[in-house]
């Protein structure tokens, strides 16, 4: 069985000066072990809350490096600290806190647990914009045709790993594409894949993604050009 005090929570960070206090608060409540917050170069004063917490271990980015590299990082920080298990979840108040336990725990039946806001079980709160789900669907499609999974969410933040998966990967994307190249290497490496539902919730459906990739079809290309990659990489 998955041992939860073993467990890391890791909180990728940009710029949520206006819910990472309430996040991290939420995740207090429902898991006593550590938490590791990955400031990925905030400008707007998400830095200033964060240093002002005990109860949180940060990494800082000097300058915003990507929501990738943010990621390795922080699994990286927890693999060193002993993690038996890390959970990843965002910090814009669109994942809740509460599956923390759910996720953990899902651990015992695979090695990769991920959240899907597609399942029959997953909540909807607030409209998904259309074109985002379109590249999803349109990704996941391709990830199912490979691997045979039949996942339903590609781009969930929402995961959980068990330790030992984590060190069998090496993830290098820094950008948004990291789960592709996650995607690609565990396959590769036999992985065993669970998912589990979570809240579908968008407050802001006017999110940049940057570097021109706020363009649909551009950033399509761009997932599955890092797929590609990491399905014929030899890591060795």
């Amino acid at each position: 069985m998955t041992d939860a005090r073993r467990g890391v929570v890791v909180l990728p960070v940009y710029n949520e000066v206006e819910t990472v206090s309430g996040v991290v608060d939420a995740v207090r409540k429902v898991f006593p072990g550590e938490v590791i917050v990955v400031d990925d170069g905030s400008t707007d004063g998400t830095s200033s809350l964060l240093a002002g917490r005990s109860d949180i271990r940060v990494i800082t980015h000097e300058t915003n490096l990507g929501y990738g590299r943010s990621l390795i990082d922080g699994f990286d920080a927890a693999l060193k600290v002993g993690a038996g298990a890390v959970v990843t979840m965002d910090c814009d108040g669109q994942h809740e806190p509460a599956h923390i336990p759910e996720f953990l725990a899902a651990l015992d039946e695979c090695a990769i647990a991920s959240g899907s806001r597609y399942l029959p079980g997953s909540r909807r709160v607030g409209t998904a914009p259309p074109e985002r789900q379109d590249v999803n669907r349109r990704v996941t499609a391709v990830i199912n045709e490979v691997t045979g999974w039949s996942i339903t969410d590609a781009f969930c933040g929402f995961k959980s790993y068990r330790a030992e998966a984590l060190s069998q990967l090496s993830l290098t994307e820094p950008g948004y594409a990291m789960p592709l190249e996650l995607w690609a290497q565990a396959y590769r490496a036999g992985l065993c894949v669970v998912e589990r539902p979570v809240e579908r919730i968008y407050f802001d459906g006017d999110r940049s993604f940057g570097q021109d990739l706020d363009d649909s079809d551009r950033r399509f290309r761009y997932y599955l050009r890092v797929w590609a990659e990491a399905l014929g990489r030899d890591d060795g």
